[in-house]
């Protein structure tokens, strides 16, 4: 740029002076590895969810996805350093790799705090000294995911120690009045009822069974030979062909997690006692050792939308 000058000074070039800002590599790659943290996150979620992806592969890969948002968040942290003390380019690509890295990083910081504050069991029980039995055993591949196959008596111990409020509940009602409540509740939280078993007749001291007749015996000798029953009320119902003449039914569920999708493998055992039913409700995580305080989550919200059902009836 020339301006023109009077007749005695002389031409003077004035000159614009361009600063060139500095780069910041670390923010531009930290947007890069945010995005495919998210990405990754997102697609094995979904994987797992609808798809046939396996548990411990979704671990592994979530952990994989939750270690590359760490290392975009720290490279991000760099590049608002670089734009603070150099004014180094970079700002929104750290911000959205932030924004990227939020999700897997805060879904593994949970995961990492529930791991190392809560006991590392994958079974609970509202009867922890006598924990109903599995109908059909759950099986599978835990591939790297180990787990001890026995629940041991040193576990129980964990468990009542960090959820002393898990109990079983007692329920002024009939069996089949509170089995009715337990399906209709079941299926309100999403399980899937695979085997269910009962007791046609309760168990019977053998000392309380009929003498056999004796011979000489008059009374005995004209008794009938077949003593008629009294037939139960023709009900048509399923719930009632179930209980009908029994002392206890156990039903075997399983459950996935809304949003995780993890496989949980369920049993309630209800048993009539005098004019009151106990139940109690068996829970365990498919995969893994920890199951993360899952277990205990599902027994209890399961149990508190029970008590809701049959509020009036739950006795001490």
């Amino acid at each position: 740029m020339v301006e023109r000058a009077g007749a005695d000074e002389q031409p003077v070039s004035l000159m614009a002076i361009r600063f060139d800002r500095p780069v910041s590599n670390a923010a531009r790659f930290s947007r890069l590895l945010g995005a495919f943290s998210l990405v990754l996150a997102l697609a094995v979620l979904i994987a797992h969810r609808f798809g046939g992806l396996a548990t411990p592969y979704l671990v592994l890969l979530l952990i994989a996805a939750a270690g590359c948002a760490l290392l975009a968040a720290l490279l991000a942290a760099l590049g608002l350093r670089s734009l603070w003390v150099t004014g180094a380019e970079g700002g929104l690509a750290a911000l959205a790799a932030l924004i990227y890295a939020a999700f897997p990083l805060g879904l593994g910081a949970l995961a990492a705090e529930r791991y190392m504050t809560l006991p590392d069991i994958h079974d609970v029980s509202t009867d922890p000294a006598s924990a109903p039995d599995w109908l059909s055993p759950p099986h599978a591949d835990q591939i790297w995911l180990k787990r001890n196959i026995e629940v041991t008596p040193e576990d129980r111990e964990k468990q009542m120690a960090a959820y002393p409020e898990l109990t079983g509940r007692r329920y002024e009602g009939a069996l089949d009045r509170v089995l009715e409540a337990v399906r209709k509740v079941a299926k309100q939280s999403g399980f899937t009822i695979v085997k269910t078993t009962g007791t046609t007749e309760p168990d019977r001291d053998p000392e309380d069974k009929p003498a056999k007749p004796q011979p000489g015996d008059d009374a005995v000798a004209d008794a009938p030979g077949i003593i008629p029953v009294p037939t139960p009320r023709p009900y048509d119902d399923d719930v009632a062909k179930l209980i009908r003449g029994a002392n206890g039914v156990t039903l075997q569920a399983t459950n996935r997690t809304l949003i995780l999708g993890l496989r949980f493998d369920i049993l309630i055992r209800l048993r009539e006692e005098a004019e009151t039913t106990f139940v109690d409700i068996r829970v365990a995580s498919r995969y893994g050792q920890h199951d993360l305080g899952f277990s205990a989550a599902i027994a209890g919200d399961y149990l508190k939308a029970l008590d809701a059902e049959l509020l009036g009836i739950a006795g001490g």
